[in-house]
């Protein structure tokens, strides 16, 4: 092994990542040739001054990415020195989106050359979510899932439990029952209420408060209750409305829109009947954007940052460091309201 590097102690990265790294680089370098019987483990943790299980976590990790290979009873052996030592990531989005765009830029540009990152799809759907693990059970060092499915039931944490679950790590949506998985998480009904509160003096402009809120598009439900519940504390009239139309949008009252499509429609029909926003009637976005800033003269939003998501999931990715993390959520005040 080359003796000229050793291991940092204070590094952020995990001790056993550090080893992986020593040998690829021996390898690469030609210290190691293909077919050669590397260091035992115990030779390398004297050498490295590191526990045993520690060198023979490196050691096994190599071995399943195929750059290793054992034979009982005689040690471990280059298998290929033809060696790319980045991790294997699997991002599993529920939807494509505007959104998780910008979780996925800001996720791979934490990570950088450090993991190669494939994007899977499932649409809400458990039996597409099962097929993709199913067939990539293996093949990834880590699964970064968000969670959201047409039903919760009992099949979709079984089908999380199938993962080793060191290799797990869920964003957006916390799951109860896998309280002691680690996840980048929104906290819809306490967060929805949090924002509004925010901006209650100037919600109170308005006669009425209008939740606009697609049931058709698996929208979390427990934004909706974190609305009625906000309503209910703060004595405000309100209603939900599910396919909005021209005779929904009244002057002198409000609307929180979860979806853009139903944003920019509620925009046009305002348009048609020359109405101010932030004047005649008032109206709060779901999740920012740069459009929003600069549409209408500024749209008022409660959002999380979904670029904070992915910057938090991947540095959980490098550093090994797996913990329960809460996304930021805030009140941006604009001139809609």
């Amino acid at each position: 092994m080359n003796r000229k590097i050793k291991i940092n102690h204070q590094s952020e990265v995990p001790k056993y990542r550090q080893v992986v790294d020593l040998i690829v680089s021996d390898i690469e370098s030609g210290i190691f040739k293909q077919g050669q019987r590397i260091p035992s483990i115990n030779e390398t943790s004297e050498e490295l001054l590191l526990s045993r299980d520690t060198v023979e976590k490196a050691y096994v990790h190599l071995k399943k990415k195929g750059v290793l290979s054992s034979v009982r009873g005689k040690g471990y052996y280059v298998h290929q020195v033809d060696v790319q030592n980045n991790m294997r990531v699997a991002l599993i989005f529920n939807k494509l989106s505007n959104y998780k765009r910008n979780l996925y830029y800001s996720f791979i540009k934490i990570l950088g050359s450090k993991a190669v990152v494939d994007v899977f799809i499932y649409n809400y759907d458990l039996q597409q979510f099962k097929g993709i693990i199913e067939n990539n059970i293996s093949k990834y060092d880590y699964y970064v899932i968000l969670p959201h499915f047409k039903s919760e039931d009992d099949a979709v944490v079984q089908m999380i439990q199938t993962i080793p679950r060191e290799k797990v790590l869920l964003v957006d949506r916390n799951l109860p029952a896998l309280k002691d998985y680690p996840i980048v998480y929104q906290e819809y009904e306490k967060d929805i209420q949090s924002a509004l509160s925010e901006g209650i003096h100037l919600i109170r402009k308005y006669k009425k408060l209008n939740l606009v809120f697609p049931f058709d598009q698996y929208y979390s439900k427990y934004i909706l209750r974190g609305f009625q519940i906000f309503c209910q504390v703060n004595e405000l009239e309100f209603s939900v409305i599910d396919q909005l139309s021209a005779n929904d949008v009244k002057p002198g009252e409000a609307y929180v829109i979860i979806s853009d499509e139903d944003l920019y429609r509620f925009i046009k029909y305002c348009r048609e009947e020359n109405w101010k926003l932030g004047t005649d009637l008032g109206v709060v976005a779901y999740n920012d954007n740069p459009v929003k800033e600069i549409l209408e003269d500024g749209i008022t939003t409660i959002t999380t940052n979904h670029d904070e998501i992915g910057r938090i999931a991947a540095e959980m990715i490098l550093t090994n460091n797996f913990q329960r993390i809460k996304s930021p959520f805030e009140f941006i005040k604009r001139n809609s309201l």
